[in-house]
């Protein structure tokens, strides 16, 4: 049991931060900087983390720069305001990342400029075999050390682990919680200590200050991930881009 409790808040909080720190705060805003070796270095991190739901860090960049320039509108890849529930609004953010990934779509220079690219691993960690794979691994791991073959109902929960993390805030972080600053858009705070989704919780804040490292922004909210950003800050690994930091 202890097993099994371990490796689900591993993958869960580990596939988050690859999600937070990598593929949203620096491919999608650029709100630190780092060398193209450290870069390549969290690529190959992401795909241990997120395993069979690994998402491109350049796919997911733009993606979520389109979400920002047409939040709420028929053109945001997710929004609660135009599906009728989760799932429909899954899917249609699914087709629009496979057309960004695939390249199959037209994207506006605006939202391509910087984004992180490695086509040749993002294939790789995109493919059928990978995600097989991982799927393999999350089986195997339960077989070998779970207390009841009854686990395997987790395993679903771990193959999607990527979209389940973005439809908690794409879905429920535009419909309920609370607001910090009045916006154009119905972005919200699901907490006020975001322990579930390590700082992505604080979706109003962040539409506010989108380039910002911590995703909090009043006393007594805390960003789970923002310490991890100054560690690595001072470790150098990454530059913080304090131009882009509110006061």
């Amino acid at each position: 049991m202890i097993f099994v409790i371990l490796f689900f808040l591993l993958h869960w909080y580990l596939s988050l931060f690859s999600q937070t720190f990598f593929q949203h705060r620096y491919a999608a805003h650029k709100a630190f900087d780092m060398s193209k070796g450290w870069e390549r270095f969290f690529f190959f991190f992401a795909w241990l983390t997120q395993g069979s739901s690994y998402l491109s860090p350049r796919a997911y960049g733009i993606m979520h720069r389109v979400h920002h320039a047409y939040t709420d509108t028929e053109l945001d890849p997710h929004s609660p305001s135009y599906h009728k529930n989760l799932f429909a609004m899954m899917w249609r953010t699914k087709n629009i990342y496979s057309d960004i990934l695939y390249e199959r779509t037209a994207i506006e220079p605006r939202f391509t400029k910087n984004v992180p690219s490695w086509k040749g691993f993002d294939m790789f960690a995109s493919s059928w075999g990978s995600r097989v794979f991982w799927i393999g691994v999350y089986i195997a791991l339960y077989l070998l050390f779970a207390p009841s073959a009854w686990f395997l109902i987790l395993v679903p929960i771990h193959a999607v682990m990527g979209p389940l993390h973005g439809v908690i805030i794409n879905w429920y972080a535009h419909k309920y919680g609370d607001v910090n600053f009045e916006t154009d858009n119905t972005s919200r705070n699901l907490f006020k200590i975001d322990w579930l989704m390590f700082g992505e919780g604080y979706h109003n804040n962040h539409h506010v200050y989108p380039s910002r490292s911590n995703f909090a922004a009043k006393k007594g909210e805390f960003d789970p991930c923002y310490p991890l950003i100054l560690m690595l800050n001072k470790l150098g690994v990454i530059k913080v881009n304090h131009s882009l930091q509110p006061a």
